[in-house]
């Protein structure tokens, strides 16, 4: 195998890496083996040194007339038994009783004894008189614990066995394994790396690289080879010099080297492409490309260029047509994407410039931004306001979007707004026309380097509702009369889509007007409740959510909250008839299941006869939630068809949602509605709302009744700062239904403001009727209201002894108006009539009608209530 390959440079190379590692690994078991025999030699000295220095009987013989004649023969024993290579056994001060040669015996010990004759074990490595030896000293102790002699231990080093003997064939010998593996694995390599060159050498594919090099950059057609992960591997002369390639391209990223987005996005795509032509510069160039992994190859591609300079004339123009489609393409894509009229204004000169002009400006006709038609087009052009204007720099004189002016007659603006047709200027600083407009600001648009002008009037379905503007700097070139038709088409695109905004914005202003003219304009005047309120209508269109606040007689008060299903007017007018009828209803001082048994009824009949009509949309669906709060006693009837239950926030805070029968939805018919009755603590807090606060697209309504139950928890709000918290908790980002919220909290009216009798069915009883009202007015200080409510109270209490039997009840209300109260088991309601000359009767409560502001009866489970309301001084 020759060293000159790789094959055989890479044996060489696995050859050393072996040969170090095998080194490696007896130098590592050397040391270790070292290591190993000297803790060995450590602890077999001590062991027999500590043995023979506790041995029974040796403080005695330490201290008998021959310690040497007894120990000698001892230590020889214990030596021979123990493996080590001496005990010796000296005095305190380290004479030898004992030792292997007994010429040594009587001489001092060598080495450190200190230690041990203070007690302390002493273990060390000398050079003794047999050899390099590991000794151990251990001192003798008597019974009182005082150093009366030494035993020392040692032992020779290199007598103990290591297994560095067994260790070392088992290293050597994978070093051999390994050595045999790298010479089987060249081989193969070598084997492999010759069918691959076709057995070729290191000096023929040398010699054929350095052929492929020179021809490779001798063509004159560019070539490219991009690696799979999109970095360049090669490029020839006439690549780097078609592409304008750096000297560094080799290794780069294809997208980091500054190349037009089509020939970057070609060269790193692995797409096969024949002949396609992309302009670079001012260069056209066909390109070829393929993948070179079709063959098994790595993958990759190569990329040929070719220079087609001579057609670029030809594919200059098709590049300027393409560039205009794509310009109206984009167009129809960009403008009108909203229904607002300034919004599609800016969005055709957000198109337009800087891709067709450097300028561009939207002018309009006031009544246009309002959704209204502009007038006839007289002789000259009306004022108009600037809605759009987009540049590429914003220190220009044009003027500004939101100023008024009006173009004088002479000018392009003008004659193309009157005319209906388009205006081409080529050269603003020729044009006498357009300088009359105003010659100061039109000298400033000239310095600044403004010279062409095209203005296209907008105009759809016959309405002309402003101009657009299109202008040209120094850094372009002149319009020309191919522009006009590309000006005239966005002009005509923005215009049917201005036009649209603006019907849309005339129907929504109408809907809207609509809508706030049926919703309550604000809150009645009441002391039962503390009330606020928010109301917003949806984003896009109107809806039929409404809600109302109806004082009713005895100082109580009704609140609706309702929601019509759908957008738009219709929904709009439906609202405001169920409302008018919830008023008329209300009027009646019905319970609120009641109410909505009638509401539901008038809710069929629309429907009926929209069905009769045919062709007119009925009501889809409708709900609602009807409830009578009573301050005299604290209590709050409620009622709901198909409505979300309110919400219940008692006065120290906790939140509660009422269980109430759901009921249909308005217009079902067929089931009854259910009244629950609440008893509500002063400071409580009622919360009404429909369900476009809790439900929207991206929200489901047992979330959105969390977040609800837990914005209202806490106490110490008012109704004010409780809406305020269910808003800033729940209105979504984008509002897609309408939202009506109402919050009530709840007074009770104190009992020194209410006076009750009991009076027995009995004619008699009126004088002293009389005198209780007189003496209970007088306390309230309406002694001015004594002589009226005398009248009142007298004829209604004579008609209840006439027409009803059982007691009567009479009741005394000062809130904000004075309210006289007389109730009887009778369910008959008395009529207001003329009474003839000869009639006896009938002139009572016609007395009542002229005495009190307001009058009325209602019903009660036990009988009737015919009240009457007297203004307070």
């Amino acid at each position: 195998m020759a060293t000159r390959s790789v094959a055989g440079q890479m044996f060489l190379l696995q050859v050393l890496i072996v040969l170090l590692l095998v080194v490696a690994a007896v130098i590592t078991l050397l040391v270790q083996a070292r290591s190993d025999r000297f803790q060995a030699a450590r602890d077999r000295s001590l062991a027999a040194a500590e043995a023979f220095a506790h041995a029974p009987g040796l403080v005695a013989t330490l201290a008998g007339p021959d310690p040497s004649a007894v120990l000698q023969p001892l230590t020889e024993a214990a030596r021979k038994e123990g493996g080590v290579d001496f005990i010796v056994v000296t005095n305190r001060n380290g004479l030898r009783y004992t030792h292997p040669k007994p010429e040594l015996i009587g001489k001092h010990f060598i080495g450190n004894i200190g230690p041990s004759q203070a007690g302390r074990i002493t273990i060390e490595s000398v050079h003794g008189p047999l050899g390099e030896e590991v000794q151990a000293v251990v001192p003798v102790t008597d019974s009182h614990g005082n150093v009366v002699g030494l035993v020392s231990s040692g032992i020779k080093v290199s007598a103990v066995s290591s297994a560095f003997d067994r260790q070392l064939p088992v290293v050597l010998g994978a070093g051999a394994i390994a050595l045999a593996l790298a010479t089987g694995g060249t081989a193969l390599v070598t084997r492999r790396l010759r069918r691959q060159t076709h057995g070729l050498g290191p000096t023929e594919m040398t010699r054929m690289y350095e052929h492929h090099d020179a021809v490779l950059h001798a063509v004159r057609e560019g070539v490219v080879i991009v690696s799979g992960d999109g970095r360049v591997l090669l490029a020839n002369d006439e690549a780097r010099r078609l592409l304008d390639l750096a000297p560094d391209v080799e290794g780069r990223d294809v997208a980091e080297l500054g190349l037009d987005p089509r020939m970057a996005q070609l060269l790193g795509s692995r797409r096969v492409a024949t002949d396609e032509v992309i302009p670079f510069g001012d260069r056209l160039l066909a390109v070829n490309n393929r993948p070179t992994d079709r063959g098994g190859g790595p993958p990759g591609s190569v990329a040929t260029l070719r220079d087609s300079t001579d057609l670029q004339a030809l594919a200059g123009k098709a590049e300027v047509a393409r560039g205009r489609l794509r310009l109206l393409y984009d167009a129809s894509v960009a403008i009108g994407t909203s229904l607002d009229v300034r919004r599609t204004a800016e969005e055709l000169t957000q198109v337009a410039a800087p891709r067709f002009t450097d300028y561009a400006t939207v002018d309009l006709a006031e009544p246009v931004l309002r959704g209204e038609e502009p007038q006839a087009v007289g002789t000259e052009a009306p004022e108009l306001r600037r809605v759009a204007l987009t540049g590429v720099t914003d220190d220009h004189p044009l003027y500004r979007a939101g100023e008024l002016h009006r173009f004088a007659a002479p000018t392009p603006q003008a004659t193309g707004f009157v005319s209906g047709q388009p205006v081409l200027v080529p050269d603003l600083g020729a044009n006498a026309g357009w300088r009359t407009q105003d010659p100061e600001r039109t000298q400033e648009i000239l310095d600044y380097g403004f010279h062409s002008l095209i203005t296209v009037p907008l105009k759809a379905r016959g309405v002309l509702m402003g101009i657009a503007n299109f202008w040209r700097t120094r850094q372009s070139g002149p319009f020309e009369e191919d522009d006009l038709s590309l000006a005239e088409e966005l002009a005509a695109r923005a215009a049917v889509c201005i036009d649209n905004a603006r019907r849309y914005t005339r129907e929504h202003a109408m809907a809207v007007t609509l809508q706030h003219s049926l919703l309550p304009r604000g809150l009645p005047e009441q002391s039962a409740l503390d009330m606020a309120y928010r109301y917003l209508p949806a984003q896009a269109g109107v809806g039929g959510d409404w809600f109302d606040v109806i004082p009713l007689p005895g100082t109580r008060v009704a609140l609706v909250v309702g929601d019509v299903v759908g957008h738009g007017l219709h929904a709009a007018a439906t609202m405001g008839r169920l409302r008018t009828a919830v008023q008329n209803f209300s009027s009646l001082d019905l319970p609120p299941e009641e109410v909505l048994g009638h509401l539901d009824e008038l809710v069929g009949r629309i429907d009926q006869e929209a069905a009769e009509a045919g062709g007119e949309t009925g009501i889809a669906g409708a709900t609602c939630l009807y409830a009578i709060y009573d301050p005299v006693s604290g209590t709050c009837s409620l009622a709901r068809a198909g409505h979300p239950l309110p919400a219940l926030v008692r006065p120290d805070g906790t939140v509660e949602f009422p269980e109430l029968p759901a009921g249909p939805p308005l217009g079902l018919g067929g089931l009854p509605f259910e009244t629950v009755e609440l008893s509500l603590l002063e400071g409580s807090r009622l919360v009404l709302y429909t369900d476009g606060l809790i439900e929207d697209r991206t929200r489901d309504i047992d979330v959105g009744l969390d977040i609800l139950s837990r914005t209202l928890a806490g106490p110490g709000r008012t109704p004010q700062e409780t809406c305020d918290a269910v808003l800033g908790a729940l209105l979504p980002a984008r509002q897609s239904d309408d939202i009506a919220l109402l919050v009530a909290r709840t007074r009770i009216l104190e009992a020194d403001r209410i006076a009750e009798w009991e009076l027995p069915s009995d004619p008699a009883v009126v004088a002293g009727a009389r005198a209780d009202v007189t003496r209970q007015l007088t306390e309230w200080g309406l002694v001015e209201a004594v002589f009226t409510s005398e009248l009142i109270l007298s004829e209604l209490i004579t008609n209840a002894i006439r027409h009803a039997a059982g007691p009567i009840r009479v009741r005394l209300l000062r809130d904000r108006s004075l309210i006289c109260e007389v109730s009887d088991t009778s369910s008959t309601s008395p009529h207001l009539r003329y009474a003839a000359a000869e009639d006896e009767g009938g002139r009572g409560l016609f007395l009542v009608a002229q005495l009190a502001d307001r009058w009325g009866t209602r019903y009660t489970p036990d009988g009737k209530v015919i009240w009457a309301e007297q203004p307070l001084a």
